[in-house]
């Protein structure tokens, strides 16, 4: 009998955080002090954080890691947890008046745990990954039904060998109607499967809801498949009653989890580039202001979420009264742009003012980019999915100028969209690095127009 080594994994997961969180906090220690050792105020603040660590966990469970393996899911089950440890750790320094605590060495040290622990989860779910696909740590599924639904799951189950499911029997529709239930459970009892896969289609529903109880009393995973077919739309269960719904949508609907997680990195990231880019902001103003006639700040309406109206906010880059003949795409070479204008958009300098619009909750560090009425009208008329991007807060940067860049014309911008659905597809923190990053390379190697 082989030994199911992933029994250990949460606790492992978990050790492992708690191991990554003390390394943190003692390298943010040493980085602020410069000593290895610990001051009576930075021991009990290393004491309050790993007992607030603990109780938290043990009510989110963020270490235990579920098939089938996704990590920007555990990822984000790992940042909220992370949020609300904050939240507690700044109320208890506030509520017993803990005033030796240096916040460089609160935000050092969450800025590292969080890097850390990311690093970490992407080498787990990495293992895992090739762990599973050496043919180690599966799981024994018994397939109950449909033969057609069964054929295409198991199709999924063998392009993603990461799931680590291996069959160990089907039970067809019709071998159900030739035997009792009293020999269809024990048929399935002496199979000793992890997991069933019920896919119905005929089935009958009192069948498949004792069944049911029959895998809760005997501890064996029930998950019951559909016979639909989604194509590129999306679904999630809703609950009523008893009565379990399937909501159908061609856009993937964007979870509370994910909304406050983006807000509050948003939050953080613009709260830090604007008190620390200060001497930025004066050095640009400065010269936006003497280097052409005219504000130093611009602003213009845009569209935003949910088609809602906003100003957004730029450093000048034109000379006024740019847009006399009505509005206009930039180029190559353009005549309206100023010289100064033109180092601040290769270097989107221009576009650091729109933290304050994200400070605001108008705008999004990542997300797609604000455009005005007079070319979401025209890009709807060709490409009509673009309203679906309009579900979302408008970005500082997007996926579709970091691998696309800017758009000359209403084509160019319609191509473009086809990234931007690509990010709306799979909204996730990760992604949002992803193209800070990117963003930053773009910044560096002048690329902006």
């Amino acid at each position: 009998m082989s030994v199911r080594y992933s029994k250990y994994l949460p606790s492992s997961i978990f050790l492992l955080d708690l191991l990554v969180l003390n390394f943190a906090l003692f390298i943010a220690n040493f980085i602020v002090f410069n000593t290895a050792s610990l001051s009576h105020t930075s021991f009990a603040f290393l004491l309050l954080v790993n007992f607030l660590w603990v109780l938290i966990t043990s009510i989110t469970k963020n270490y235990l890691i579920k098939r089938p393996l996704v990590l920007g899911e555990n990822i984000n089950a790992f940042l909220i947890t992370l949020i609300y440890h904050l939240v507690l750790v700044l109320g208890a320094i506030y509520f017993f008046k803990i005033q030796d605590v240096s916040r460089l060495e609160v935000s050092l040290s969450y800025a590292l745990f969080t890097a850390f622990t990311i690093i970490q989860r992407s080498i787990v779910f990495y293992l895992l990954d090739l762990y599973r696909k050496k043919g180690y740590n599966h799981r024994e599924v018994l397939i109950i039904g449909d033969e057609t639904v069964a054929e295409r799951l198991l199709m999924s189950f063998s392009k993603h060998p990461e799931y680590g499911y291996d069959l160990s029997d089907f039970i067809s529709e019709k071998q159900i109607a030739e035997i009792d239930e009293e020999e269809l459970k024990s048929k399935i009892l002496a199979k000793k499967p992890d997991e069933i896969f019920i896919c119905y289609k005929h089935m009958s529903t009192d069948l498949i809801q004792r069944l049911i109880v029959f895998g809760d009393h005997n501890f064996i995973k029930i998950k019951v498949v559909s016979d639909l077919m989604l194509g590129n739309s999306y679904a999630k269960v809703v609950n009523y009653d008893s009565m379990p719904v399937l909501q159908i949508s061609s856009t993937p609907e964007i979870s509370f989890k994910i909304k406050m997680l983006k807000r509050c990195f948003d939050v953080l990231f613009s709260s830090i580039v604007m008190v620390t880019g200060v001497p930025v902001f004066v050095s640009l103003y400065i010269i936006t202001k003497f280097t052409s006639k005219g504000p130093a700040f611009y602003k213009q309406e845009r569209i935003g979420l949910n088609e809602k109206p906003f100003n957004i906010y730029k450093f000048r880059s034109m000379y006024i009264n740019a847009e006399q003949v009505g509005p206009q795409l930039s180029k190559d070479n353009d005549p309206r742009i100023t010289k100064w204008g033109v180092v601040m958009r290769k270097t989107r300098l221009d576009e650091l003012p729109q933290f304050w619009n994200v400070l605001k909750g108008e705008m999004s560090v990542v997300g797609p980019r604000p455009e005005r009425q007079h070319f979401i009208t025209k890009i709807v008329e060709k490409t009509p999915s673009y309203k679906k991007l309009l579900r979302l807060k408008p970005g500082l940067t997007s996926m579709g100028q970091v691998h696309y860049g800017y758009a000359e014309n209403v084509d160019q911008m319609c191509h473009r969209v086809r990234y931007d659905m690509l990010y709306l597809q799979n909204l996730n923190l990760n992604s949002d690095i992803d193209i800070i990053m990117r963003t930053v390379k773009v910044m560096i190697q002048r690329k902006g127009k």
